[in-house]
């Protein structure tokens, strides 16, 4: 089952017949809309969905300062969906343990996608070939989120 959203507290969308999927759920601080519109350039795709924390009913618990900040967003691409938000409290590097990691055929498109992501970011292991015959890399992007490119 594949929960898609929430409208009055209820699914709008749950596919009984769908395989599960595994979505990540990527946090900012302040640059969501940045990053997904960044992401959607990358990878192909557009933006689903996006609600600010000031969309939300009025008389909403909200952490001060949020309104402007993206509460909810969603980025479909082909073969994958991206969620993400602007997080009040990021805390202290809960996801330094958490990697997306991105499997392609394609070592040329993988070295694209590797090179624009590196863009602004730092690289932590060159996007080379490797001795289990596919071409990898990993770095952390501009917005703090880490990728490995596996591609080949």
């Amino acid at each position: 089952m594949r929960l898609v959203g929430f409208r009055d507290g209820t699914a709008t969308d749950a596919c009984e017949d769908q395989a599960m999927q595994v979505v990540p759920y990527l946090f900012f601080d302040g640059t969501c809309n940045e990053a997904l519109s960044r992401y959607a350039r990358v990878f192909g795709g557009s933006i689903e969905s996006m609600s600010k924390y000031g969309d939300a009913p009025p008389g909403t618990d909200m952490p001060p300062g949020m309104a402007d900040r993206i509460m909810h967003a969603t980025l479909q691409g082909p073969g994958f969906q991206l969620m993400a938000s602007d997080a009040s409290d990021l805390g202290s590097g809960s996801m330094a343990r958490a990697s997306v990691s991105i499997a392609l055929p394609d070592v040329e498109e993988g070295r694209r996608i590797f090179e624009a992501l590196a863009t602004d970011g730092a690289i932590q292991m060159p996007y080379e070939k490797q001795f289990w015959g596919a071409t990898f890399g990993s770095l952390v992007d501009k917005f703090g989120i880490s990728w490995m490119v596996n591609a080949g």
